[in-house]
């Protein structure tokens, strides 16, 4: 049974204080030498509620590198052209391993466990360049008109950086072209998915574009359906059991929400029927995810006792 709903500001307020001895902790993403830019002391959360209300703290209104939660993004987009046809491409397990990894490719025939491992982004992002002209742009002006927002944009320098160290993410690609599972150039594959990495979001902006998965595939405000209630439905699922990355388990457990993270420090968490909470501070742990990010979801179910489960 669903109480009255919490003093969502006031709980953020909390929260904000709470984490305070967090900052400057974990580690900022530096294989990607512009993500090194970034000041682990920075944090910013955001709730946007699906009657339009929306509250934040902090950082919430500074922009930052989406990177893979981007991917989930592309993922939407991709599955309300080509529906379950994905699934012959990509599987829908965790995998176990780091979100980087070869080392089930082999053995898996080419076939990524899921949808949110660099491998099965790239299988995705291979699917839209061969739906879109400029898949990057594609993907762009989806997140533009979820957020409800047209100034959303690449960072061009972090997208060349991205270009510049994508060796593994290359080897990656290639490896799935030999097994047939790339069809596309993967130069073009590579570029495509950096620039969509580099999407630069505030935490207010990403929690109402991500506010379609929370309503069940359609857009609060304007009652557009992405995708219908099944559909969405997955896209939770995939979320809870592969979104953070190999420590879902643990994000699960701690927090209870569908989530969906990236290495520039950002997590787009989902209360589905009623919010979607953004929140982004780039100090990551050993998983890749954000430290005090993950303590802040996890604080904000306690306080709130609102989870899925």
């Amino acid at each position: 049974m669903i109480t009255a709903q919490p003093d969502y500001q006031q709980v953020l307020e909390s929260i904000q204080e709470e984490v305070r001895p967090l900052l400057g902790r974990g580690h900022v993403a530096d294989y990607i030498p512009e993500l090194r830019k970034a000041s682990s002391e920075r944090f910013g959360m955001a709730v946007y509620c699906l009657d339009g209300r929306t509250f934040s703290t902090g950082d919430a209104d500074v922009k930052f590198s989406l990177q893979s939660v981007t991917k989930l993004f592309a993922l939407a987009l991709a599955f309300s052209r080509e529906g379950d046809n994905i699934w012959k491409r990509v599987g829908r397990e965790p995998s176990g391993n780091p979100f980087n990894s070869l080392v089930q490719l082999e053995h898996e025939r080419g076939i990524p466990r899921n949808p949110f491992i660099n491998a099965g982004a790239l299988v995705i992002t291979d699917i839209l360049v061969s739906r879109f002209v400029q898949a990057d742009v594609a993907v762009l002006q989806f997140m533009r008109m979820l957020a409800d927002d047209p100034t959303i944009d690449f960072d061009m320098a972090v997208a060349q950086s991205e270009q510049k160290t994508a060796n593994r993410n290359s080897a990656i690609a290639y490896f799935m072209k030999n097994f047939g599972n790339l069809h596309n150039d993967v130069s073009e594959v590579i570029d495509t998915y950096c620039r969509q990495c580099s999407i630069t979001m505030t935490c207010s902006e990403l929690a109402k574009a991500g506010a379609f998965l929370a309503k069940h595939g359609t857009v609060p405000w304007t009652g557009q359906e992405i995708l219908d209630p099944s559909s969405a439905k997955r896209l939770n699922a995939l979320m809870l059991t592969c979104g953070t990355y190999d420590a879902a388990g643990d994000f699960a457990y701690r927090v209870g929400l569908p989530a969906k993270s990236g290495v520039g420090g950002g997590i787009l968490a989902l209360l589905p029927g009623e919010a979607a909470i953004a929140v982004w501070s780039p100090g990551l742990e050993a998983n890749g995810n954000s430290l005090a990010g993950t303590y802040a979801l996890e604080r904000f179910t306690t306080l709130t006792s609102r989870s899925i489960f």
